[in-house]
């Protein structure tokens, strides 16, 4: 009974038509809703990739810190005496 009646709705020109606009109008809602998704995804890659570069900073600055860090307690002593802290 429904396909008789849709068969016989979209013998008409006018039906054709609107159907073919709905369906241009849900592709293109679809598609912008599809851009929206997209940039929402790049935005949170883009502030993962803010903080993975300031956690990489730190852990460098740390790196470094340790890199001049006295080896042994007479190294301690002596940067003491010299006043390196």
């Amino acid at each position: 009974m429904w396909g008789t009646l849709l068969a016989g709705l979209m013998a008409r020109p006018w039906a054709r038509r609107l159907a073919a606009f709905a369906l241009a109008a849900l592709t293109i809602t679809l598609f912008f809703l599809n851009l929206r998704r997209l940039g929402e995804r790049a935005g949170r890659a883009a502030e993962r990739m803010h903080h993975l570069e300031r956690t990489h900073a730190i852990q460098r600055q740390m790196l470094d810190a340790a890199s001049r860090r006295p080896r042994n307690r007479d190294g301690l002593v002596g940067r003491l005496r010299r006043g390196g802290f």
